[in-house]
């Protein structure tokens, strides 16, 4: 194990920084609340959460699925929203037991790869992969601007899109520049409440217009069937939506600075050390669930409007164009002023989205730079800078791909497939970490247990089949 995989602690060699959110210290020690109103208060990485899953899982590819499939895949929605909660649960358990990051958990299961775990070197690839999705959000941001305000000719036209990216990019940028949580939070849940609301809104309110739904159509969306052609489409939808490979690994990250082990402290192997941890494993199961339960809102609600609105007129998002086509869903219902209310919460879903990635994204490679070796992981000041360093420069490589590429929706599917890859290898981390640094007393709930199980299974057959397909076996076919 690498000095960097090692949380700071007191007692492992000497005083942490005191402003280290990822050391944990006697000092910073703290009673978890006991009422609903103290549990409340000490909530939020859930809400950061729901900001990075909802933007382009949901409002690109759940709703672009609807569009093609009709109701049929509703099954498949809920499925995917339901599974994977209980596997972000339980590794977030480890990081608060243990103080670690998931990345360093990932370079403890063997075999190695050098200095790091082979899930490491799967994350990288990942990673790279899910540029094309970021690059995805930003296009799609971009023309919701560009249509609501072009520049320099047509809505669509390449000028307008350039100089709206740009302008999207450094605007992120100059937000999350600083790397402040309390900033990440304050933004991830103003854009979530938002855009829960309003989403939430209009499918519920579907049946009092043309495009109506009953209970034939959602019953015919509980058959488990797939039609054909929506496979591959399918797969990439439930990799991306829900808590996704990524956000599971990314929560760790906001659990240790929101101050969940922290406050837990250092293991000295007391009972009273051992109270204060349930105490804020049940408040991050609180998060957690309070996440899930946004996420699953929002994804139900897209897959309903595309399902209702897009699958009807024949009219799936593609390209470019995937704005305008999305955009159907309120001004088919709300007329044209529904246009405008659409194109804000679009902006408002996709840029919570990228505010989120451009706040994660550069902790982790941050991270994985320091289990490399390239820094001290430990080192306050160079963490912040590198921080603060890839934040600057990842954004406008994101930006890059979707100027090249021009297909938001194919990007952000590209990044669904590579994300239900990983998913696999997260579950194997998961149990593997669960079975070595876990106390059994942590381990003896029977319904979490079971529903750990279940939630592994799923996201096991998803990726086998990910792989598979990747490999050329044809199975998406």
């Amino acid at each position: 194990m690498t000095a960097d995989s090692v949380p700071a602690q007191v007692g492992t060699g000497g005083e942490a920084p005191s402003d280290d959110p990822y050391a944990l210290r006697a000092g910073d020690i703290k009673e978890p609340p006991r009422d609903l109103r103290g549990t409340v208060r000490r909530l939020g990485p859930g809400m950061i959460l729901s900001a990075a899953v909802v933007g382009s899982g949901e409002l690109i590819t759940t709703t672009s699925l609807g569009a093609k499939a009709g109701f049929v895949l509703l099954w498949l929605v809920i499925a995917s929203a339901l599974v994977k909660v209980w596997v972000q649960m339980e590794l977030a358990r480890w990081t608060i037991l243990t103080g670690k990051t998931a990345l360093a958990g990932y370079g403890q299961v063997p075999p190695k790869a050098g200095r790091v775990g082979w899930i490491n070197v799967l994350w990288i690839l990942m990673d790279f992969a899910k540029m094309l999705q970021r690059g995805g959000m930003i296009g799609g941001a971009a023309a919701a601007f560009s249509i609501l305000a072009p520049i320099g000719g047509a809505p669509l036209g390449r000028t307008s899109l350039t100089v709206w990216t740009v302008i999207v990019v450094a605007s992120v940028v100059a937000l999350m520049y600083t790397g402040r949580y309390g900033l990440v939070e304050k933004a991830g849940f103003i854009t979530v409440v938002f855009f829960t609301l309003s989403t939430v809104a209009l499918a519920v309110g579907l049946p009092w217009t043309e495009f109506g739904y009953g209970g034939s159509d959602l019953a015919s969306g509980l058959t488990l069937s797939i039609p054909a052609g929506t496979l591959g489409f399918a797969v990439a939808m439930f990799g991306i939506t829900g808590v996704g490979a990524d956000e599971m690994t990314t929560y760790t990250y906001w659990c240790l600075e929101k101050g969940y082990a922290r406050w837990t402290g250092p293991d000295d192997g007391t009972e009273a050390r051992a109270r204060r941890a349930e105490g804020w494993i049940r408040v991050m199961r609180i998060d957690a669930l309070t996440s899930w339960v946004v996420c699953t809102l929002c994804t139900l609600s897209f897959y309903i409007i595309g399902a209702a609105i897009l699958h009807r007129q024949k009219l799936v998002p593609e390209g470019n164009d995937m704005i305008t086509t999305l955009s159907r869903m309120y001004t088919d219902t709300l007329g044209p002023a529904g246009k405008y209310l659409f194109l804000i919460g679009a902006i408002a879903v996709l840029y919570s989205t990228i505010i989120a990635s451009t706040a994660s994204v550069p902790r982790l490679w941050t991270n994985t730079l320091g289990l490399l070796g390239v820094f001290d992981w430990r080192d306050v000041k160079a963490r912040q800078r590198v921080i603060r360093l890839l934040t600057v420069v990842l954004p406008p490589l994101w930006a890059a791909f979707y100027l090249y590429l021009q297909e938001p929706v194919l990007m952000v599917q590209i990044g669904g497939i590579a994300g239900g890859i990983f998913l696999l290898a997260v579950v194997i981390a998961v149990w593997r970490l669960r079975a070595t640094e876990v106390d059994p007393r942590f381990r003896r709930n029977p319904v979490l247990n079971g529903a750990l199980v279940l939630s592994s299974t799923a996201i096991g057959a998803l990726g086998i089949y990910s792989v598979l397909d990747v490999l050329g076996f044809g199975v998406g076919s």
